[in-house]
């Protein structure tokens, strides 16, 4: 059997992202986070489709989001099924031909087969699969010289702005019921590794509460591209009431809880977001009291941000020996809308300084955070 190694994914080609409301979700992007619309789909593609479309760029991330016109189409039967949120992850991949040979030797399950497009000496190479992740399928993309987004699409601009100096994609994080069948699907079809795993529960700092909710999340990673994927499932006690419980009830299956978008200068950029009206989730103080003292006994070198500016910020801080990470999260779009079909998708901020991990302290952080809000969500308040 060939290598996986040489499937040859190269990164991130894109996001497929499925919306209730196009024109809200240009304001987002466009107004709020700093992203260059640079696509839109042509009225034969609109017609053929049954969907409409735009696509928008920031640095190496690109969104494309779809909102649905008539029953039947890509953007519809994602919606029968589920709340807004991705639908398909596109890589880029070095050689179509050769991912493909080496998907199919691993078992991999193929929805249609290669699509090819030429222009202006130009080539788009593309085909999708299956995955276990509920409806969400994996896209694999061969680009070379290509003047456009891809087939289908009208360009509408060439020069991306990107005004928060977004990189690229970290990693994206998916929850799901149970995590070998997808752990193993990874390695053995994608040819991925593992690269980190956590687990932990509310009960562990307070047994004898009578209730909490906990996770176990594994992170798999592309030896070569680094593209990773943290996955997480519910743990007992009180399994069906954990916050990864309760978003496979609010997106209606597994799926992708969120994006982690890297940035030069988190400080700077959740300033400007806030703003613009940009809502983070909320870190309370008591988080900041405790945590120089927790990295100084992981090591973590002496960092460079006011710890003030950090707390007034809402930024959260973990690291190892290697050095330091910056994280942020914004309110989940069915919370921040107001409105349920919104989903549980949200966006992470990270700024890495030498820690390539994901930061224990920090995931727990935010799985707390998550269910601070999803409870007061449940009582019609605000979480504080």
């Amino acid at each position: 059997m060939t290598d996986i190694t040489n499937l040859g994914i190269l990164g991130y080609d894109g996001l497929r992202f499925v919306t209730l409301d196009l024109k809200r979700s240009h304001d987002f992007y466009t107004k709020k986070v700093g992203f260059t619309q640079i696509a839109k789909s042509s009225d034969a593609w609109t017609e053929e489709t049954g969907d409409t479309a735009a696509v928008y760029q920031a640095g190496d991330v690109t969104i494309e989001v779809i909102e649905p016109n008539r029953d039947g189409s890509f953007g519809s039967y994602h919606r029968h099924f589920h709340a807004a949120g991705i639908a398909t992850v596109n890589f880029r991949v070095r050689d179509i031909e050769a991912a493909w040979k080496h998907l199919e030797e691993r078992g991999a399950t193929f929805i249609a087969d290669i699509q090819t497009d030429e222009i202006d000496g130009g080539r788009y190479r593309r085909f999708e699969i299956a995955t276990p992740l509920g409806n969400a399928t994996f896209g694999f993309v061969e680009r070379a010289e290509y003047p456009g987004y891809a087939p289908g699409f009208d360009v509408v601009e060439t020069d991306v702005h990107n005004e928060f100096g977004i990189g690229g994609i970290d990693h994206l994080t998916v929850n799901m019921s149970t995590l070998k069948p997808y752990i193993d699907w990874y390695k053995n079809v994608l040819g991925m590794e593992k690269f980190w795993e956590i687990d932990f529960h509310t009960s562990d700092i307070n047994p004898g509460a009578g209730s909490g909710s906990g996770l176990k999340s594994i992170v798999a990673k592309d030896p070569e591209s680094g593209v990773k994927f943290a996955n997480n499932e519910p743990l007992r006690p009180y399994f069906h009431r954990s916050q990864i419980q309760k978003y496979l009830e609010d997106f209606g299956g597994p799926g992708i809880q969120h994006a982690a978008f890297e940035v030069e200068d988190i400080i700077t950029v959740v300033r400007e977001m806030r703003e613009r009206g940009v809502v983070f989730l909320h870190t309370p103080h008591s988080y900041y009291a405790a945590r120089p003292a927790t990295l100084a006994e992981q090591g973590v070198p002496e960092i460079d941000e006011d710890w003030q500016v950090l707390e007034d910020l809402e930024i959260a801080i973990d690291g190892s020996e290697d050095g330091y990470l910056l994280q942020i999260f914004m309110k989940e779009a069915a919370l921040l809308y107001d409105e349920p079909e919104a989903g549980p998708f949200f966006i992470e901020l990270i700024q890495r300084k030498g820690d390539r991990g994901f930061g224990g302290g920090n995931f727990r952080a935010l799985f707390e955070a998550i269910e601070r809000d999803q409870l007061g969500d449940l009582a019609g308040t605000k979480a504080e």
